[in-house]
């Protein structure tokens, strides 16, 4: 009996249940019941989500008719009827009429535009920016906030995701609410560090955001990136009044293509909308990162007064329509000094542009303020060209210039450079550095001035008295007295300079090797007035050049060792890898190899190939890679390749081969890592059985279309003591071409992995003639540039 003929003639109808469930059995009357309660939830929020609209209306009915709450519910009731729409659209013209805000705005002109699309659907863009705009201001927190516009106004856009970042004032950014990422994908990117350059980061530093059509061709990181890699992005500064607060960033999961500007203008009346809500977020982890609680003025002034350099207190200026216009100057400490010499009165209380209506165009330091405000990232810059404009002339001076967002209020500082003084700041430094102390004897007066350098040179005290020239010789080492004593009648009897080199022998029973260089001044009759120069510490060149002498041969030894090391290990690789191998005889399958050894013999890798026949007439081919260079990566190399071989006697598959050879590599060859492809090539059937060990897949030309065979998980031999490695089986047709290589063929230093495997795919495709001749174009026309081996296998289905 059907559930229309039930006796009691009720016509009601068995519920569906889930597929292969009756409808009669217990799973398929809860699945229906829970069914028709999700129901009932979704057309409750929705119904409830309209009805604050529907009030809100009511109350402006009110206030604009003068009416009770009883007559404006008749009153929105009959204007509804004559508008032949339903209460809720009428409510939120209603309430778009009053408000004339940015949502206004978008709703008219989006509208306009997409009218005749609207009439069709039960849901217009003004219903849903409306309840967007209602669930954020009725959320408490801004998780609730990006659950409200994801459901109402980002779905119909075809998003799947939201992400509302708060921007911290050091650079940071903290995610502080997202809809559609999994939580342990939202716990992932709950905070990212400064200076990361991230979809939202980029889009902060975009003043009209920044709108991505694929991420993977912007390569750029961000929340839920594996989930969507091709889907487009849009990430908008979250801001208001002048001030950005955060980004609000949308993720589609297809390509975004170029969208119209009531849709643009849509996502900024959202991203606006999210800035009232992170205007007051304070982060889980405390005020330490990105708090926005607004600091007292006075607080900012104390601190400025607290500084040594000059500095401003900058408050915004903002229009009537609130948008940033200009910066007062609130305060400014008593260090300050003002470039056209003004009074510090006559610049507190004025704007900035104003006083110093040049800023807009050095180096744009107002747009700089602007932006630390904005963002409240610090901006520093040395030795910036500032300009005061006096009676009209520019005054132009250097300053360094710090300038930090505090709560509301913007901290400038800055510090006019003083040229002579960082001259003589420069020169100390230099005397520090280059371990120089300079001196200066009065041969008159027998006064003899040192600077502070050479006192510790000669190992005394800054109160001691200084050394005269002619008594250098009872402070060197007797051997240089010969030296010495040459230098002294060069400078003092023949007056002219002169240097030399000494050990100079310091109380403290150190002894330095010093270079003088003295010259004598002489008056206008020829008489030598006073000796002036300087000493040099050269112990460290001294003993360098004695370090550089004694190990010259040792040199040369070690590099014709080295010589020879690499001989060796070219010959050994060589002669277990020659350039060319004889063809294997398989009937229906030709099998070529082809070995480029590195050009540079320092650079001798561990890049193997093998192809054999096995005793049950299948046919072993592989490549590798080991990692380094050298005889150690050309010993084990042999080892893993003679293993590989040994193995494949047991008739176990690629999978549990390379399982066999990550224990070989891990426990026998000393702890090294190697990459490699697997396969067993089955005549009779046509079919290839493959694996690979962090190795790059290998690649199928068929006809004109080369591409690499479907990637399967396995990681590299040796990294851990045991692992398992996954296989997958393909059946080659006639004409077929499989090519294995390492990545000495396309590796470059200036292309991503990507854009270099392209490149082959395309040689390959475009490849004619037999297959030694296709190996032979793919070695001619490699753009690899590290000078690293190179092994390519192929097979050629006859």
């Amino acid at each position: 009996m059907s559930a229309q003929e039930r006796p009691d003639g009720s016509g009601l109808e068995r519920a569906a249940g889930p597929a292969g469930v009756s409808a009669d059995s217990p799973v398929g009357r809860l699945a229906a019941t829970v069914d028709r309660l999700s129901r009932e939830v979704r057309a409750a929020q929705a119904e409830a989500e309209g009805r604050a609209l529907i009030e809100l209306a009511k109350g402006i009915l009110v206030e604009r008719l003068g009416c009770g709450p009883s007559q404006a519910a008749r009153q929105l009731t009959e204007l509804t009827e004559q508008a032949g729409t339903t209460q809720l659209e009428f409510a939120v013209e209603v309430i778009n009429q009053a408000a004339r805000d940015r949502v206004s705005e978008v709703t008219d002109a989006f509208l306009a535009a997409t009218r005749a699309a609207e009439e069709a659907g039960p849901d217009p863009a003004a219903v849903r920016l409306r309840a967007a705009e209602s669930g954020a201001l009725a959320a408490d927190d801004t998780q609730a906030v990006a659950e409200s516009l994801l459901a109402q106004a980002l779905r119909p856009l075809g998003a799947v995701a939201v992400a509302i970042w708060a921007a911290g004032a050091d650079g940071s950014l903290t995610l502080a609410g997202s809809a559609g990422f999994s939580p342990a994908e939202a716990a992932r990117w709950h905070y990212v560090p400064p200076d990361v350059a991230t979809v939202a980061r980029c889009g902060l530093a975009e003043r009209d955001g920044l709108w991505i059509a694929s991420l993977a061709e912007r390569g750029l990181p961000s929340v839920g990136r594996h989930h969507h890699p091709d889907g487009g992005r849009a990430a908008v500064p979250a801001g208001t009044g002048g001030r950005v607060y955060g980004v609000l960033e949308i993720v589609w999961p297809d390509r975004l293509p170029e969208q119209p500007v009531q849709i643009v203008r849509q996502v900024e009346a959202l991203a606006e909308l999210c800035a009232h809500t992170l205007e007051t977020y304070a982060p889980p982890g405390g005020p330490d990162r990105g708090s926005r609680a607004p600091q007292d003025a006075a607080e900012l002034m104390d601190l400025a007064d607290g500084l040594y350099d000059p500095a401003l207190v900058l408050v915004p200026q903002p229009d009537a329509q609130g948008n940033l216009l200009d910066f007062r100057i609130q305060h400014v400490n008593s260090r300050f000094q003002d470039p056209a010499g003004r009074p510090r009165a006559m610049v507190s209380g004025a704007l900035l542009l104003e006083a110093y209506p040049m800023a807009a165009g050095d180096g744009d330091l107002f747009q700089r303020i602007e932006r630390v405000y904005a963002t409240g990232e610090p901006f520093r810059a040395r030795r910036m060209n500032l300009t005061a404009l006096v009676d009209q002339v520019p005054l132009a001076t250097v300053a360094d210039i710090s300038v930090s967002r505090h709560g509301s209020g913007i901290l400038f500082i800055w510090r006019i450079e003083d040229e002579t003084a960082r001259l003589a700041s420069l020169l100390q430094h230099a005397q520090r550095l280059g371990r120089i102390g300079g001196f200066e004897e009065n041969l008159l007066t027998g006064e003899i001035t040192w600077n502070g350098q050479l006192f510790d040179l000669y190992g005394r005290p800054q109160s001691g008295l200084p050394v005269p020239l002619e008594e250098l010789p009872a402070h060197a080492h007797p051997d240089d007295a010969v030296t010495i004593g040459r230098f002294l009648r060069t400078v003092l009897h023949h007056r002219r300079p002169a240097s030399a080199a000494f050990r100079l022998q310091r109380p403290d029973g150190v002894t330095r090797h010093i270079r003088v260089v003295a010259e004598p001044v002489l008056d206008t009759d020829g008489r030598l007035l006073t000796t002036r120069g300087a000493y040099q510490d050269i112990s460290s060149q001294h003993w360098t050049e004695v370090a550089l002498a004694a190990t010259r041969d040792q040199l040369a030894h070690t590099e014709q060792q080295a010589g020879e090391r690499d001989r060796l290990t070219l010959q050994l690789q060589r002669a277990i890898m020659p350039p060319t191998q004889a063809p294997l005889q398989v009937p229906g399958l030709d099998v070529a190899v082809r070995y480029r050894p590195a050009e540079t013999e320092q650079l001798v890798g561990g890049d193997w190939y093998d192809a054999v026949v096995l005793p049950s007439r299948l046919v072993l081919l592989c490549v590798g890679d080991v990692a380094g260079h050298g005889i150690e990566a050309a010993t084990s190399m042999v080892v893993l390749r003679n293993a590989l071989r040994g193995l494949a006697v047991t008739g176990a598959g690629p999978g549990q081969l390379l399982s066999w050879l990550n224990i070989v590599a891990h426990h026998l060859t000393g702890g090294i890592t190697a990459t490699a492809v697997c396969g067993l090539y089955d005549p009779r059937s046509r079919t290839l059985r493959w694996a690979r060990a962090g190795h790059l897949p290998p690649v199928l030309v068929r006809g004109s279309e080369a591409a690499p065979l479907p990637l399967v998980r396995g990681m590299l031999l040796g990294a851990v003591p045991e692992a398992a490695y996954e296989e997958s089986e393909v059946r080659l047709a006639a004409e077929d071409n499989l090519l294995m290589y390492t990545d000495g063929l396309i590796e470059r230093r200036d292309r991503t992995v990507e854009e270099s495997l392209t490149h082959l795919l395309t040689t390959a495709a475009t490849a004619p003639g037999t297959l030694d001749q296709r190996l032979d174009r793919l070695l001619t026309y490699s753009r690899s540039d590290t000078d690293d081996d190179t092994c390519i296998v192929g097979i050629r289905v006859g």
